[in-house]
């Protein structure tokens, strides 16, 4: 099995670029060219972290036989990525496949999410634990726990935790974009 290629193959599967790919894992485009290209191997532990962010596993990524849908998604199925101040929880690891692609955003204190550029679709926020400000182009929100947001993607957008408490925030993008 040619492991670059099938890694390949799931990406473009999924729509996405090796720079999305890379971001999602802290690797260079570069690196996953290489990977793609079979000019290098993966240690497993990143193999193992690229075919989480591609929504499998190591077992199935070896597997020939179709993939099947999967339905539940447990704690050791997710994906997350540690930003400067917040994090993104991948809390279905292979959404980019479907219409929808749900996040757990946690936001430290006094701190924000990365700005997402304007693209299509829509975005959906359900705020789980402390206050957040939804900033859209010049305009801001504040959310409270239990309070929701539903907005067009077509201005940056980005989240702030102006509060000394953490934030979260389940938030779904449709279609998928993180």
């Amino acid at each position: 099995m040619k492991i670059g290629k099938k890694i390949k193959e799931l990406r473009t599967k999924y729509n996405l670029t090796q720079e999305e790919l890379a971001n999602r894992l802290e690797l260079t485009k570069g690196y996953i060219s290489q990977l793609e290209n079979d000019l290098t191997e993966p240690s497993i532990s990143t193999l193992e972290d690229i075919v989480l962010a591609l929504g499998t596993n190591l077992g199935d990524f070896f597997n020939d036989e179709k993939e099947l849908n999967k339905v539940v998604y447990k704690k050791e199925d997710y994906f997350v990525k540690e930003n400067v101040g917040s994090n993104i929880t991948w809390l279905v690891t292979n959404s980019q496949k479907n219409h929808m692609e749900p996040i757990m955003v946690t936001i430290q204190p006094k701190c924000q999410t990365d700005i997402d550029y304007p693209h299509e679709g829509q975005e959906f926020g359900y705020v789980l634990e402390g206050e957040v400000l939804l900033c859209i182009d010049k305009k801001t929100y504040r959310l409270k726990k239990g309070e929701t947001f539903y907005f067009d993607s077509a201005k940056n957008h980005y989240l702030k935790n102006v509060k000394d408490k953490i934030c979260k925030v389940i938030w779904v993008s449709s279609p998928p974009n993180f």
